[in-house]
C-alpha cells in the first residue's frame, strides 16, 4: 500500500524523537526505578526504542495505523518487566482503532479505549501510581482539545505527582508506604514521550 511521503515521514519524525527523549534520559529512569524497582526501567525502554529503530525504514511504509501496531508488537517484545505489554497495548490499541474509524477517527475516543485497555492489561487504576497517572490526566487534555504545549505541560506535571503515591502495583507495591516519596519510573518515561510526541508534531505544524 502505497503511503505518502509527507505520513512516512511524520511516522519516521515520531520514531526518531522517542528514541532521542529516552536516550537522553534512560540512566535518569532507571536510577528512579532503583529507587522501588529493578532499576532497568531506563535500560528496558532504551532497548525498545532501539529495536522499534532497526524496523524504522520498512514501518514508514506502513499507514499509520498499521504502524501504530508495528510498533506496540515491537515493544511488547523488546521491553522487559511490565513495561512492554503496557506501551504495547496502549500503541497497539491506538492503531487498532484508527484503522477501524479511518482517516476520520475521533481521537479522543481512539485514546480512550487504549488507556482503558491499558488498565486492563495492568490490572491498575489512576492513583497507583502507574503510567496511567499520565495517561488519564493526558487523555483529559486531548478530550478539552488542550493545544500541543498544554498537553506536554499536563503530562510532565502528572508525572512529578506520582512522587507522593503509594504504590499500588507491580513490584513497587512491595514497600508500602516506603514507595511515597519517589517518582514513578513509568510515569516519568510516559510523561518524556508525550512531551516528545507533542515538541515534534508542533514543529511540523499540527497545532
Amino acid at each position: 500500500m502505497f503511503v505518502e511521503p509527507r505520513k512516512q515521514a511524520l511516522i519516521g519524525g515520531l520514531i526518531d524523537a522517542c528514541r532521542a527523549v529516552i536516550t537522553a534520559n534512560a540512566d535518569h529512569l532507571s536510577e528512579l526505578d532503583r529507587a522501588i524497582g529493578d532499576g532497568d526501567h531506563g535500560t528496558n525502554m532504551r532497548r525498545g526504542c532501539e529495536a522499534v529503530y532497526a524496523e524504522r525504514d520498512r514501518i514508514m511504509t506502513l499507514p499509520l495505523p498499521q504502524a501504530l501496531e508495528q510498533i506496540g508488537f515491537t515493544l511488547v517484545m523488546n521491553i522487559g518487566g511490565a513495561a512492554g505489554p503496557l506501551y504495547g497495548t496502549l500503541l497497539i490499541e491506538i492503531g487498532r482503532q484508527m484503522g477501524k474509524n479511518g482517516e476520520h477517527a475521533d481521537f479522543p475516543r481512539v485514546l480512550e479505549y487504549a488507556v482503558d485497555a491499558v488498565a486492563r492489561r495492568g490490572r491498575a487504576a489512576a492513583g497507583d501510581k502507574t503510567l496511567l497517572d499520565v495517561l488519564y490526566p493526558v487523555y483529559t487534555e486531548v478530550l478539552r482539545r488542550s493545544d500541543l504545549a498544554g498537553i506536554a505541560e499536563e503530562a510532565e506535571r502528572s508525572a512529578k505527582l506520582t512522587f507522593g503515591m503509594k504504590a499500588m502495583r507491580g513490584r513497587a507495591s512491595f514497600l508500602g508506604d516506603r514507595s511515597i516519596g519517589h517518582v514513578d519510573p513509568g510515569a516519568m518515561s510516559c510523561a518524556l514521550l508525550t512531551a516528545a510526541v507533542c515538541r515534534f508534531l508542533k514543529e511540523q505544524g499540527s497545532a
